[in-house]
């Protein structure tokens, strides 16, 4: 009996003194994480990405709870394959307060969508093939006033008629995506210029049924529609059937900042003219316009343009003359692409004087470039970030070595060129170097 007084106070022993153990941080003044307040937990879920988000809320209801407050998921786009019925999939995300999303696959009622994210500001439909005019009517039969960003490139089954509804329901939208929509023609857009002006971003890529007659309606030239005149950003490349014509109306675009205009074949130095008496302008896309020279590059210049970014890439007819007059007249250029443009050490030395605030330089496969050309650029463009040198082969190491002391380059493109990783790999550590297969 008495041996079992003892080891029952033995026990007591060891509990007193478990809880002593227990309690004896708490009067150090230290705390459990999960005595922290809810609004606590959910900065610190903030930070965490997607999965592990969804993992933490399955730890406890406190966890739970915190994890679904509309501050952790505040600017994340779930990607979603809606393939069948989940009553519990919108509630949960409208919870969450979830307003961005994309829809990888679409199986289900575009309706759905719109109807179980009645806050919903962006939409991402990129690549969903089965989008249909009928879909979208389905979807649109009341205003969505809070959608502002609409992404339906590459639903290739878009109409004009599609164009319609957004333009009679989604009033509110900023930014459309129409990428690849190849049915898309003048009258589409045409109703975009009637419907949609709050538009500041348009992307019309490859998009071969727009021609002059449909960039006349986004500028108010064609018709009763006013134009979108807010617009900042305008993709047109590949489209096909675009003239000089075109850019005369893009001039109009006062507030535009950004145009697209690669691989339109028909654009020619011409039209440049215009884009030079675009004061906002600040980025120009010409790559792989078989039209533009030197001639072009002088009305730039010579008109007092004002772009910071500019790409040439794969113009034939762009050669030491026409970096001339880029070196004369646009000074303020942060961005220069020169990919497979026919320039030498001559032209490249004429930049290197005179655009001083130059921070990205592409001008991979100008096979003309030697050490001579790098010896200049490290002399004075010291504020490069990033410069492409794929398929500049008669650059040395001896040239890469200099190249490499600039002081504040992070990216370098060498194409496929081992011995030089090696030497950037280890006394370099600091430069991302980019390999790309010939």
């Amino acid at each position: 009996m008495e041996e079992s007084e003892l080891q029952v106070n033995n026990n007591r022993k060891v509990l007193r003194t478990s809880e002593e153990f227990v309690e004896q941080p708490q009067e150090r003044g230290t705390t459990h994480i999960s005595c922290l307040y809810p609004e606590i937990l959910a900065i610190i879920f903030s930070l965490l990405d997607v999965k592990e988000k969804g993992r933490v809320s399955q730890v406890c209801k406190s966890w739970r709870d915190a994890a679904y407050h509309k501050s952790v998921w505040r600017r994340i786009e779930p990607k979603l394959h809606l393939r069948r019925a989940n009553p519990s999939l919108f509630p949960s995300l409208v919870r969450r307060g979830i307003r961005r999303v994309q829809i990888l696959s679409l199986r289900r009622s575009l309706r759905d969508v719109i109807q179980g994210l009645p806050n919903i500001e962006s939409l991402d439909l990129s690549g969903c093939y089965n989008v249909t005019d009928i879909g979208i009517a389905h979807a649109l039969t009341a205003d969505v006033p809070t959608l502002r960003i609409l992404n339906l490139s590459l639903c290739k089954q878009i109409t004009d008629t599609s164009l319609g509804r957004l333009s009679q329901y989604c009033q509110k939208l900023v930014e459309l995506d129409l990428g690849g929509c190849c049915n898309v023609t003048n009258s589409g857009v045409g109703l975009i210029a009637w419907g949609l002006k709050n538009l500041k971003v348009l992307n019309l890529r490859s998009c071969w049924n727009v021609s002059d007659h449909g960039i006349a309606s986004l500028a108010g030239n064609n018709g009763d529609a006013d134009g979108n005149m807010d617009l900042e950003s305008l993709c047109l490349q590949d489209c096909q059937k675009l003239s000089d014509e075109a850019l005369k109306h893009v001039c109009g675009l006062k507030k535009l900042k950004s145009i697209n205009l690669s691989f339109c074949v028909s654009i020619s130095d011409s039209g440049l003219k215009y884009l030079a008496k675009m004061p906002s302008l600040r980025e120009l896309n010409l790559r792989s316009c078989d039209n533009i020279s030197d001639s072009g590059m002088a009305y730039l210049a010579e008109g007092g343009s004002r772009i910071t970014s500019l790409d040439v890439s794969f113009c034939d007819k762009i050669d030491d003359q026409a970096l001339a007059h880029v070196a004369q007249g646009l000074v303020q250029l942060k961005q220069l692409s020169l990919s497979a443009c026919h320039v030498s050490d001559e032209g490249l030395i004429r930049l290197a004087h005179s655009l001083l605030d130059l921070e990205t330089l592409n001008i991979g496969q100008c096979s003309r470039i030697t050490d001579k050309a790098v010896q200049v650029i490290v002399e004075h463009l010291r504020n490069l970030v990033c410069i492409d040198l794929y398929g500049c082969t008669k650059i040395t190491t001896s040239g890469l070595e200099k190249i490499m002391k600039l002081p504040f380059l992070k990216i370098l493109n060498l194409g496929k060129k081992s011995i030089y990783f090696s030497y950037v790999y280890v006394t370099f550590t600091n430069i991302f170097i980019l390999l790309i297969g010939f």
